[in-house]
Formats: structure tokens, C-alpha cells, sequence
């Protein structure tokens, strides 16, 4: 797991609570489902364990006052995390930059990127230049 600054990471408790609700559902489910699937059983398992989260969370980019467009983030968790679910082997930089997109919309420290492979579940954490 990436670090911040003095050596401490980010949100250490809730991300592994997050990683392994998204361990949990690969391991039952395995690979092969559509994005939405994997959301939906993510949010099951949320439910389950008591984490409290936005699912499809709507925020607004503004410039000079005017709403210039929106975005929805997968899941803003515990209001501290954002969540990205993607499905294939690599985090492109298309990706990378989606969630550095919804770190700046939000504000939020850290943000996730979960994919499900067909070898398996693999997260990237991405932290907020300006936090």
C-alpha cells in the first residue's frame, strides 16, 4: 500500500475493511460478471459489515458559479474513501485519472481502484496531491 507522508497509511482500517469486503466477493463470485454485478454484491457486503457508504454518490464541478458538469463516483465510503470498481487485469491511466478526478471533487484523501481480474481482485490506492 502506498504511504503518506512520516510513513503512515491512509486509512489503514477502513481500506482493509474495503479490501477485503471486495476479497469476500471474489471469492464467492469469481470472475466474468459485468461492473454492476460486482457493485451490487460490494454494496451487499457493505450492508453485512456495518460500512456506511454513497453508492453511485453525485457531485457537481462548478467554475465561476456555474455547474459545468457532474460526475458519480461507484462508492464514497464512510464519507472518507472513494471506491472505483473496474473490471480487467490493468489499471489504465484513463482510470487512474477518473479517480484523481473524484479526489478532487471531493476532497477526500484517499481514493481505491478495485479491479477484478480473472486472476483474482487487485486494488490500487491513489492518494489526493492536495490532502
Amino acid at each position: 500500500m502506498r504511504q503518506g507522508g512520516g510513513g503512515k497509511v491512509i486509512e489503514k482500517e477502513l481500506s482493509y475493511k474495503i479490501v477485503g469486503a471486495l476479497y469476500s466477493v471474489y471469492n464467492e463470485m469469481g470472475y466474468g460478471y459485468k461492473e454492476k454485478i460486482y457493485e451490487n454484491a460490494v454494496a451487499t457486503n457493505f450492508v453485512q459489515d456495518k460500512i456506511k457508504y454513497i453508492r453511485q454518490a453525485p457531485f457537481k464541478v462548478a467554475y465561476k458559479g456555474e455547474i459545468v458538469g457532474r460526475c458519480f463516483i461507484d462508492f464514497v465510503v464512510e464519507g472518507r474513501i472513494v471506491l472505483e470498481l473496474k473490471i480487467g487485469k490493468y489499471f489504465s491511466r484513463k482510470n487512474i485519472y477518473q479517480v484523481k478526478e473524484y479526489l478532487k471533487v471531493t476532497n477526500l484523501p484517499l481514493a481505491i481502484i478495485a479491479n477484478f481480474t480473472p486472476d483474482g481482485v487487485r486494488f490500487l490506492r491513489v492518494l489526493n496531491p492536495n490532502n
